[in-house]
């Protein structure tokens, strides 16, 4: 039997590091709420899809004013947000029942390319746990800070790229394997859902990243975001 789609969306951010007083999902970004053209991507990606959109409670209205003065009507389960990503989607998962496949993704990446997402919703059908990644390009250098702050060498070699990749959203999951690893306790070291669920032990499936699907964290990040959409069809 089919497995139906649900998304959840990740919106508990502050913007802090944007450095703006309207946090970052709700800025407008060429002309709609960055948070609002990261859930259309999906919608038009997996029609009839379910969204869980998760928000610190206080801006609940905030997110309903601006889908009613940007006419985003689509329906979409509200859940507020934990004191940690996991229990963000630890709470998320609640809406979300036995049998289904999830996406998890960070509201704040809103360039996401819908072949992409067709792409990692396919590879649900016959893998439990898929997980976009990217390898690392650039040279890796470990460091630390001094007694003064600076940045010095650690000891050792520095990382071996090639074994090096960075994790992106969405992180798709059949809904019992992911509800079943967010069973248990909290732990720092989870960073991501996959890493939640590598925790149980369940094998996770690799599939390759989208260099555009960034993440908004800085002022920087929105304007490669601006010019992104103005060159992509």
């Amino acid at each position: 039997m089919e497995r139906k789609i649900y998304g959840i969306f990740l919106a508990g951010g502050q913007g802090l590091r944007m450095g703006t007083d309207t946090p970052k999902q709700f800025l407008i970004l060429e002309g709609l709420p960055v948070l609002q053209r990261t859930i259309e991507r999906f919608i038009e990606a997996c029609p009839g899809m379910e969204v869980i959109t998760v928000l610190p409670k206080n801006h609940f209205s905030t997110w309903k004013a601006l889908c009613i003065e940007y006419n985003f009507n689509y329906k979409q389960t509200l859940v507020e947000g934990g004191i940690t990503r996991f229990h963000s989607v630890k709470n998320a998962l609640q809406k979300v029942p036995e049998g289904a496949t999830v996406l998890i993704h960070d509201g704040v990446r809103p360039i996401v390319s819908v072949p992409f997402l067709q792409k990692i919703v396919e590879h649900t059908a016959t893998r439990c746990a898929v997980i976009p990644v990217l390898p690392s390009f650039e040279s890796l250098k470990s460091l630390e800070k001094n007694e003064k702050g600076e940045l010095v060498c650690c000891d050792g070699p520095d990382p071996d790229r090639s074994r090096v990749f960075s994790a992106q959203t969405p992180q798709a999951f059949h809904s019992e394997v992911v509800k079943r690893a967010y069973d248990q306790a909290y732990d720092l070291a989870f960073t991501d859902d996959a890493s939640v669920v590598k925790r149980k032990n369940i094998p996770l499936s690799f599939v390759a990243g989208e260099r555009w699907n960034i993440k908004l964290t800085t002022k920087e990040d929105l304007a490669i975001a601006r010019f992104l959409l103005g060159c992509r069809p």
